[in-house]
């Protein structure tokens, strides 16, 4: 393997550890309090939540969002597919599948979650004009609750999925990398605003769906696309490399 075959070195101590640090911190200490303060902000007595009937976000920045993610999650697999028959895409076969696999990953775990999970939305809860009662993320479910699907945050995931592009970028164009990464984290919080504005999450659900997205895209580029240089398999480099 020359140089050029070589990462940008990557400080794994930050980019795994804080994320695992977090959830840790989120599994001990629930923010609870966070969470209601957020929505109640976001709560009308009178009329509900300030969003839940808006075309905005709910046609616009919900359904034509998911939309196109999906697109991009297409042009994706197509060039992942096209990289198999046309020599100008061969050296980004392997970045191609990453990004494949690891778009999917992302979108495919949310589901599986939200039924082990059975955690309601807040616009269900009885605080909000529901009918469900609120329980923590490892208590056990009232037996009143029924079939309840928001955690962790699915829109969120449209944009959080995007972190992928950072990892498929960040060894061959590290600027537009770091474009690709703000972008993926802008979208993914205003896709969480917007869902939160509409009742549809808290800010915690959001959060984890975050976390989950960074550590997939970040184990399916160690595992395709990371090969680092010999002296960075033996040493860490003390500050990380974005």
């Amino acid at each position: 393997m020359n140089a050029s075959a070589y990462s940008r070195p990557l400080n794994f101590f930050w980019a795994l550890g804080l994320p695992l640090a977090v959830m840790i911190l989120l599994l001990s200490i629930e923010p609870t309090r966070l969470d209601f303060a957020l929505a109640d902000a976001f709560y009308d007595p009178g009329t509900g939540f300030i969003g839940r009937h808006s075309a905005f976000l709910e046609d616009v920045l919900h359904d034509r969002a998911k939309q196109l993610v999906i697109l991009i999650g297409l042009i994706a697999i197509a060039g992942s597919i096209l990289s198999l028959f046309w020599p100008p895409l061969k050296s980004w076969r392997k970045s191609l599948g990453y990004l494949v696999l690891a778009m999917g990953t992302c979108t495919a775990i949310v589901m599986p979650l939200k039924k082990l999970t059975d955690v309601p939305c807040p616009w269900s809860l009885v605080q909000y004009g529901g009918n469900q009662v609120y329980s923590p993320l490892l208590s056990e479910r009232p037996a009143t609750n029924k079939a309840n699907l928001c955690w962790p945050g699915g829109h969120a995931s449209s944009g959080f999925t995007l972190f992928a592009f950072y990892f498929f970028l960040r060894d061959r164009r590290p600027r537009l990398a770091r474009l690709a990464l703000t972008t993926a984290l802008a979208l993914g919080c205003v896709f969480s605003v917007g869902r939160m504005m509409q009742g549809a999450h808290f800010l915690s659900h959001n959060l984890w769906t975050a976390l989950f997205d960074w550590l997939i895209c970040l184990g399916f580029y160690r595992l395709m696309l990371y090969h680092p240089t010999p002296s960075s398999e033996k040493a860490t480099s003390a500050t990380p490399a974005l």
